[in-house]
């Protein structure tokens, strides 16, 4: 993995193999730009990211729209993955600070990880990146000083934040067969073991049984591999808050005997991004010791064909005993969300959130880089967004509405589990589970459907073709805010 430091000393004064110089569209002024003459002959007009590696000079620039978060990530990505193919072993970077310098500090190193991420599990040959190091002057836009401890804070809290996203990437990539929901239980478990402060609970058919979980036992039974539900918990002590993240995990989704096209069951293997993200979540909040007890709520699964599968015109019953009619089984994701989203709310959380690669209707509303939110909470959706636009992933809001929630009646049990119309399917899907919702966290549930940008199959921004970890950066940022807004109350009351 990348190493990646802070130092005290001038940009110019730090011993490296190359240069990284992060520089705004047609804007060739900034003080740390020593080429302005040969980027001028190279034609190179800093417009969208573009990039120009002066191998002569040790130095690669990588223009960017403005110093902001997401673009300094997108530049120093950029910057990354052309260095990658060179032999320069140590890099070098200004920290581009202007009010707020930790954010930005934090961004570099979140680009530079989230960018130099690999999946090379399934190449027989693998040709290692040479660069292993990556400093980040502390030197200030205007000569001045950043603090260093707040640096190092930064530099932390973005290690940790993309390395739960990496996490959650290499779960996702995994192979159905490599992947399967005994091996998802077994990567809980051992994250527990590797976590301070957090257990793991893994139930099997029989746990399932007891729960009265029939929908979810319902999708799992056609499968050779039978299926477990997940629950760790990170308990600190003294925690002000209780958050459960619950998570989709269908390790392979075949559409069951409502069959998928076989073009459209390639990337099912993506169906388990919402449980990834859900481990990757509390791994993140575990590391950055926030104060908060959280909850990680997973049904694994696959959705598969056989005599035995489950059929459209079933009628299913959840935990909380609402009956589900069955009119396809493709519509398998929210049944297993059902069941769980009913034993989160036992857990009696002052949070309720899951995350599931749910619906292509999302991808068509919002297009395959954007995620969506849903929840009756317009200040909790908000909230939300917010933190994805800090954490660089996209997000829109699709809002609920009576009209949609009268075509998912059924004519013989409580609810059908999919809509009598085509429109508006996403949110259909998550008034679905809103059924599933205890009335008293009605209000303190998200519903995000990261069906889009969970699994792309080209790159994008400091994403790699395949999984991006959808969720994870925005609901640790989302978390964040919370800690800081509690620390914020507590003062004030203090005074």
């Amino acid at each position: 993995m990348l190493e990646i430091q802070i130092s005290e000393k001038k940009l110019d004064e730090i011993a490296s193999d190359c240069e990284i110089i992060l520089v705004l569209e047609k804007n060739f002024d900034h003080r740390w730009v020593k080429d302005k003459t040969l980027l001028e002959k190279l034609h190179f007009k800093g417009e969208g990211f573009e990039s120009a590696f002066l191998v002569e000079k040790d130095r690669i620039y990588v223009s960017i729209e403005k110093f902001e978060r997401d673009a300094i990530r997108r530049g120093v990505a950029s910057a990354l993955k052309r260095i990658k193919k060179s032999n320069y072993k140590h890099a070098k970077i200004g920290s581009y600070v202007k009010d707020c310098p930790p954010i930005y500090t934090k961004a570099i190193v979140e680009g530079a990880l989230l960018g130099s991420y690999s999946f090379n599990r399934y190449k027989s040959k693998v040709t290692p990146s040479s660069l292993q190091k990556l400093t980040i002057s502390l030197e200030e836009y205007h000569e001045k000083t950043l603090n260093p401890e707040s640096a190092q804070k930064a530099v932390e809290e973005a290690k940790i934040i993309a390395q739960a996203t990496n996490f959650a990437k290499d779960i996702v990539n995994s192979t159905p067969d490599d992947m399967t929901p005994t091996q998802l239980a077994q990567e809980a478990e051992k994250l527990a073991k590797d976590l301070e402060g957090v257990e793991c609970f893994v139930g099997d058919e029989k746990f399932l049984q007891e729960q009265k979980m029939g929908a979810f036992l319902a999708v799992s039974r056609a499968s050779a591999h039978p299926p477990r539900f997940i629950h760790l918990t990170y308990k600190p002590q003294n925690a002000v808050a209780k958050y459960v993240f619950v998570g989709k995990g269908l390790t392979y989704d075949s559409g069951g005997l409502s069959l998928k096209p076989s073009e459209h069951m390639v990337t099912m293997k993506a169906d388990k991004s919402g449980s990834a993200s859900a481990l990757a979540i509390l791994k993140g909040a575990a590391e950055l010791k926030l104060p908060f007890e959280v909850h990680a709520v997973i049904g694994a699964c696959e959705n598969m064909i056989g005599g035995n599968a489950y059929k459209p015109d079933d009628v299913l019953v959840a935990k909380n005993g609402v009956t589900i009619e069955v009119r396809n089984t493709d519509a398998e994701g929210r049944l297993v969300l059902a069941d769980c989203l009913c034993y989160a709310s036992e857990l009696k959380p002052d949070y309720l959130v899951d995350l599931a690669t749910l619906t292509g209707a999302c991808v068509v509303a919002l297009g395959e880089y954007s995620s969506g939110v849903m929840g009756h909470s317009s200040e909790l959706k908000h909230q939300m967004l917010q933190a994805a636009q800090k954490s660089g992933e996209l997000a829109g809001t699709l809002p609920f509405n009576d009209y949609l929630k009268n075509l998912l009646k059924s004519q013989i049990a409580d609810i059908s589990n999919i809509s009598s119309s085509r429109y508006g399917g996403a949110i259909t899907a998550g008034l679905f589970l809103d059924r599933f919702v205890s009335d008293e966290l009605k209000e303190k549930w998200l519903h995000l459907d990261i069906a889009g940008p969970a699994y792309v199959e080209k790159a994008w921004g400091y994403n790699q073709a395949g999984a991006s970890g959808a969720g994870v950066r925005m609901a640790l940022y989302w978390l964040k805010d919370h800690y800081y807004q509690h620390n914020s109350y507590h003062k004030k009351e203090k005074k």
